[in-house]
Parts: C-alpha cells; sequence; structure tokens
C-alpha cells in the first residue's frame, strides 16, 4: 500500500490542535508533520510533550511566522526529504480527517489520480462553502458564461449532489483542507508558494497543477471536517486590515494564472468591485492605501514584505 504523510501547519490555535492530531493518530498513514509557527499560546510546549509519546509526530518550529503558505511550503520540503512518501495530504489546525478517510483514499483506485480532494464538512455535517472544489470557468467555456450571466460561485464549484457520488469527479482547484498530492507531482511543479503567506496559495497551487497536466479528482468519500468557526462569509469588510492585502495581492496572481491573456480584460473589473468596497469602511482612506499597495505589490511582483511590515503599514 502507498505510505502517506500528513502535513498539518498550525498558529495559536492549541484547542483546534489537539483535535486535529488526535484525529490524525487514529488514521492510517506514516507521519505526522506538524509546522508550529512560533505560536504563543502553550502550543510549542504540548507539541514537545506530545512528540515525546507519539512516535509518528513529527514537529517543526518555524523561525518566524510564516502564515499558512509558508508552513505548508516548509512542511512539504520537510516531509519530502525526511520520508519520501508516495503521497502527502495537508490541511489547517482547525480541519482534522473524519474517521477512516485516509483508509478510504489509500483504498481506492489512484492510479489515474495525480491529487485529489476530500469533502469537506463543518463539525455539524453541513458541507463546508470555502473548501469546495471547483473548476477554472476560463478553462471551460460554458462554465465561463454560466458564472458571467450571474451564476457566480456555483456557476464553477461543484454541485451539492457531487458530494453523494461514489465516482471520483475532475475538478481543477482545491483549497489546503484534505488535499492529497502525488510525490511526483510535487516534484514536478515546485513546492507551495511561501512567499503568499496566506490566502490564495491552495487555489494557485492546485491550478498550477492542472495546467502541468496533474489529474486531480474530488473523491466524496474522502471526508474531513473543518471547524472553521472564525470564518464570516457574510462579512463585506477586512478586520484586521491587512488580510485585505493579502487577498488583493495574491487574488492577482491567481487571476493571472486561471485567466492567462483574458487577466487583462478581467483585472480591472475586479479592481473596479474592490475600490467599491470602500463604502464599507470607516477609514476609507486607510483601505484604499492598502488596496493600492496591494495591487502595485502584485504588478511588481514583490511577495517578500515582512508580514510585520504589512501589518504597520495598515496601521498608519
Amino acid at each position: 500500500m502507498s505510505s502517506l504523510v500528513a502535513v498539518v501547519v498550525t498558529f495559536n490555535r492549541l484547542k483546534h490542535l489537539k483535535v486535529a492530531v488526535e484525529a490524525l493518530e487514529q488514521q492510517q498513514c506514516d507521519a505526522i508533520v506538524v509546522v508550529d509557527n512560533c505560536s504563543t499560546d502553550g502550543t510549542r510546549e504540548w507539541l514537545q510533550e506530545r512528540g515525546a509519546e507519539a512516535d509518528k509526530l513529527d514537529v517543526i518550529h518555524a523561525p518566524r511566522n510564516l502564515g499558512g503558505a509558508g508552513g505548508f511550503e516548509l512542511g512539504y520540503r520537510h516531509a519530502l526529504a525526511e520520508y519520501e512518501p508516495d503521497w502527502l495530504v495537508c490541511f489547517d489546525d482547525d480541519a482534522y480527517p473524519l474517521p477512516g478517510a485516509f483508509e478510504a483514499f489509500l483504498s481506492s483506485d489512484l492510479d489515474s489520480i495525480d491529487a485529489a480532494a476530500a469533502a469537506v464538512y463543518f463539525p455539524d455535517g453541513r458541507i463546508c462553502e470555502m473548501n469546495r472544489p471547483s473548476l477554472n470557468p476560463f478553462w471551460h467555456w460554458r462554465l465561463f458564461f454560466k458564472t458571467v450571466l450571474g451564476g457566480g460561485r456555483q456557476g464553477f464549484h461543484i454541485e451539492d449532489r457531487s458530494y453523494d457520488s461514489m465516482e471520483p469527479l475532475p475538478i481543477d482547484s482545491t483549497s489546503f483542507v484534505g488535499f492529497f498530492v502525488r510525490r511526483e507531482m510535487v516534484e514536478k511543479v515546485g513546492l507551495p508558494e511561501g512567499r503568499l503567506f496566506i490566502y490564495g496559495d491552495d487555489v494557485l497551487y492546485t491550478l498550477m497543477i492542472s495546467r502541468a497536466g496533474g489529474r486531480i479528482r474530488f473523491l466524496p468519500w474522502v471526508r474531513f471536517a473543518h471547524d472553521c468557526s472564525t470564518f464570516a462569509v457574510s462579512s463585506k469588510t477586512y478586520a484586521p486590515l491587512w488580510k485585505a492585502y493579502y487577498t488583493y495581492r495574491n487574488g492577482l496572481r491567481v487571476y493571472h494564472t486561471a485567466a492567462g491573456a483574458l487577466f487583462w480584460l478581467y483585472a480591472p473589473v475586479k479592481i473596479t468591485q474592490w475600490i467599491l468596497q470602500v463604502r464599507h469602511y470607516e477609514n476609507p482612506r486607510a483601505y484604499l492605501r492598502v488596496m493600492r499597495l496591494a495591487i502595485m505589490d502584485a504588478i511588481r511582483q514583490r511577495y517578500d514584505r515582512p508580514h510585520e511590515l504589512v501589518v504597520e503599514l495598515c496601521k498608519s
């Protein structure tokens, strides 16, 4: 049977991490790599204690907070060098595989699959929207027109009925919650783009796999839970404001990868939408300054701005 290593990135969510590690210890995998992004809530101490008791737990302490993107890049690099697994699976610290998830994956017919997405649910059983896999509408004209003509996210994300299927479903992109990828595919396309810090790194990476000819499939019988209670889809503003910087800067790179030459027609529309969001902010000048900084950094392909500086710039 294929070997499998899990990569989890954590930062100051010890309560959630404990649930994730406990769930992982009941799964069929060869190692559990946890990347701690310099947590200050007792995570480091707990991981040291747990690591002394659990043979499979392999803890990596990042030199600084690298964000989710940097954490996954570090975790992938370590897992590949240390274990040379056939497969990697990754997710955030507030997610966890449901009982039997890894066994269900490993017992699937994986011969024609290079990467796979699990079905992700909230703990109460509802489908987790932020982890719903999708097709790239710029590669599928029918979906493109469906999206443009008012379909929105529903125009290119997989349907609810797909979650009840027993057949693998081709997709183009997905999130890093319950994402499985072959070692050979990582060697082909490279590691996740850690400089993005947070937001968009998963969509960008899976689009790159698809563009390189990788076959990504949605496997609905492989199930994960995501206790992302802090994620508010109804909010019209970013708080703290630095989140807008990463969303917009990284978003432009993702849109460029997805749209190709059409990006130059699509980007002005998207930027206009962002500008219109200013009406929802109490400090519109600060919002517009952060948005402009994000756009300029995206144009310059600058992804090395330190997070601490981004936070400070968003305060001033």
